[in-house]
């Protein structure tokens, strides 16, 4: 009876407090339930975040700490965290309040630094999902909320999912630009350009037969197509480096079989991730690896020897290496040092025999340099002499002789793929985005052909392009159009 009186009592202080936040500033805003969740990842740690968003954070967060009020708004308080069933101390830790519209949601929102223990979080969990109105957040729901409050576009929702996951500075460099809203801002300027032209252009088709609109405006549109036609496809040649530095450089390792391919991998990983054995062809299937290569991500993949092979499954091995070959960023491409020419014509003849043609960068490593006796001063020469043959050095997997070498021209390679993410204008970072871009350009190109027969096409094309730009940061609208029109043009005058 004494529980269930508790019970009914904690029951009673909550609604109290729920409604309590009905009074004065910290008023619920927003209509919708009040969802939670642990925001600081999963598992056993010194502190831990609990985040909750929606009309019933207020209620919640009084509810948990027993306090008339919540702290003052973004202000860290300490507070006692009870259960509001049985008015059981969870823990002792710091709360905060975050009052709509002043928060990442754009809705009040609330969070609890508790510490992380599994019971701990366990309990506080159990406890807000016992509140009337709450419930837990499903994956992505707290930007998703954000995205629709209109606290971050869809560039800026990618940015930050990006900055999660990065594990290089160059591709924390580029996401946090993209989050702080760079890329959006490019976009949204391009979607304002083709709105007002859009604008322009219907005033022009609606009123010009009134001498209300100017001759001109249809040449000032028709160079404003042109130039942001030419804008957004410089943009798209960017070589892909805003994808590569998100998703990793794909390295292939490529050569003959027993050339020393798994012991490189094994090498540059520090650790024993391919099988490693004297015998031809033990590689079979591609192991791959991702590794931080002075700041750059690089996925490598150790493949299978490359020859005519008879047995079945060592031919399935070279099919798929060949088939990496032709979807590879980079190829690091390694011969036997004591069984190549020393000649710069006859080495490169040997590279090209092994490797299909492609303008794919490439690497080329001459391993078992210590096994060369007194050819390798000619072979050094050769590497150094050879104008056609790409980078080329001497290596060793046994010794490490090289090691330095040839992580400096990775990382030469991966900056020159990558490019410098803090300079210029914000590289493309997702496939959808190219394909938008594309499908905006082609319209823009057929603006140029419609625009000579029926200028009412012409618009349509412009409104096809605007709502490609759109798609990519979210913002798809019709009345923007209008609002040009009766700011720019005062017709009815």
């Amino acid at each position: 009876m004494a529980n269930q009186r508790e019970q009914v009592g904690g029951a009673r202080r909550c609604a109290e407090a729920a409604a309590g936040c009905g009074r004065g500033a910290s008023a619920p805003r927003w209509g919708g339930d009040t969802i939670f969740a642990v925001s600081s990842g999963q598992g056993r740690c010194a502190v831990a975040v609990i985040r909750t968003s929606g009309p019933g954070s207020c209620g919640a967060l009084r509810c948990l700490t027993g306090r008339r009020e919540p702290p003052p708004p973004r202000l860290l308080a300490l507070r006692r965290i009870r259960d509001p069933a049985t008015a059981e101390t969870l823990d002792r830790g710091l709360v905060v309040w975050f009052p709509g519209p002043h928060s990442f949601t754009g809705e009040d929102c609330a969070e609890l630094h508790v510490h992380g223990g599994p019971a701990v979080v366990s309990g506080v969990l159990r406890a807000l999902g016992r509140l009337p109105g709450l419930r837990p957040a499903e994956p992505g729901e707290f930007t998703r909320r954000a995205f629709r409050r209109g606290k971050l576009d869809l560039t800026a929702v990618e940015g930050l999912g990006d900055l999660i996951r990065a594990e290089t500075e160059a591709q924390r460099r580029q996401a946090l630009r993209q989050m702080e809203g760079e890329l959006g801002r490019l976009y949204q300027r391009w979607s304002k350009t083709l709105t007002q032209a859009l604008a322009h252009l219907e005033a022009y088709i609606d009123f010009s037969e009134d001498d209300n609109v100017e001759e001109e405006v249809l040449s000032q549109v028709d160079a404003t197509v042109r130039a942001l036609e030419q804008e957004i496809g410089a943009h798209l040649q960017d070589g892909r480096r805003g994808e590569l530095l998100r998703g990793g450089v794909h390295t292939v390792i490529a050569g003959p079989p027993n050339v020393g391919k798994s012991s490189l991998l094994n090498l540059l990983c520090q650790r024993p991730a391919a099988i490693v054995s004297p015998v031809a062809g033990t590689t079979r299937d591609v192991v791959e690896v991702a590794l931080n290569v002075g700041g750059y991500p690089l996925v490598l993949s150790d493949t299978a020897g490359l020859r005519d092979a008879t047995d079945p499954v060592e031919q399935e091995g070279v099919s798929r290496a060949r088939d990496r070959l032709q979807q590879a960023d980079l190829v690091l491409a390694v011969l036997d040092a004591t069984a190549v020419p020393t000649e710069p014509a006859a080495l490169g003849a040997a590279l090209g025999s092994l490797l299909p043609p492609t303008s794919t960068p490439c690497i080329l490593v001459l391993n078992k340099a210590d096994l060369l006796r007194g050819g390798q001063g000619a072979l050094h020469d050769a590497c150094t002499r050879g104008d056609t043959l790409p980078p080329t050095i001497l290596f060793s997997c046994k010794t490490g002789e090289g090691l330095d070498h040839l992580l400096e021209l990775l990382a030469g390679q991966l900056a020159q793929l990558c490019g410098d993410p803090l300079a210029g204008s914000p590289s493309l970072t997702q496939s959808r985005h190219s394909l938008h871009l594309g499908d905006c350009v082609a319209a823009l190109v057929r603006y140029g052909r419609e625009r000579r027969w029926d200028l009412g096409l012409a618009a349509e094309q412009l409104r096809l392009a605007r709502r490609h730009l759109g798609r990519i940061t979210g913002h798809v609208g019709a009345e923007d159009v209008l609002d040009i029109i009766f700011r720019d043009f005062c017709v009815g005058k």
